[in-house]
């Protein structure tokens, strides 16, 4: 199911593993809803929507009693296709964005271009395995499943950093800028942003 309204979007999807619904407004103020049982993700998923200043509100039921892998990577799939339809035929976008976010020692850049093909690099050693009880893998599962659907390319990379939760939320902080650049219109631009004629 889905419906759109100017640069906005709901999709849901429901498998044997998760229910997921995701709605957007790429022109919002950064409002956030997120649930998904999954509490450091819905952190993770505040900071995605406030800082990008896209609306976003995530509801999300999956087989928590296995583990939260398919939870998390699920609402990966949903927001991007959420994003790509959103963005309709990309006209007058600015279509790359970049940012590098500093979180205390640590330092996350982020790279994207809504190119309409997805490509994923994510350049990334986390400390350990856990941050609390969330597995710092699911942060590449999410984004990755995140690039596919919404066919990006996203690069994500972390130079230095020595505290997992410091350098998560440099990511979700650096993706979040990096895409409010990305989706905004260009003033001097009301085409689409390539010289193929489409994205």
């Amino acid at each position: 199911m889905s419906k759109t309204n100017a640069r906005k979007a709901e999709i849901s999807r429901q498998t044997k593993e998760t229910k997921i619904r995701v709605a957007i407004d790429l022109d919002g103020s950064g409002r956030t809803a997120p649930h998904t049982g999954v509490g450091f993700f819905d952190h993770m998923l505040e900071l995605l929507g406030r800082h990008s200043l896209i609306d976003l509100d995530v509801q999300a039921e999956g087989d928590l009693q296995v583990d939260s892998h398919h939870t998390v990577e699920d609402v990966g799939i949903v927001l991007g296709q959420a994003l790509e339809q959103a963005l309709g035929d990309k006209r007058g976008i600015q279509r790359y964005g970049w940012a590098a976010i500093p979180m205390d020692e640590s330092l996350a850049q982020v790279a994207i271009d809504l190119s309409g093909r997805p490509a994923f690099v994510f350049n990334v050693a986390f400390k350990g395995e856990t941050i609390g009880v969330f597995p710092v893998e699911l942060v590449e599962e999410f984004f990755k499943a995140f690039a596919t659907t919404a066919k990006m390319n996203l690069h994500i990379a972390v130079p230095y950093g020595t505290n997992n939760h410091h350098i998560s939320e440099a990511i979700f902080k650096a993706a979040a800028r990096a895409l409010r650049q990305a989706v905004t219109h260009d003033p001097r631009n009301d085409d689409v942003p390539s010289t193929k004629g489409s994205l």
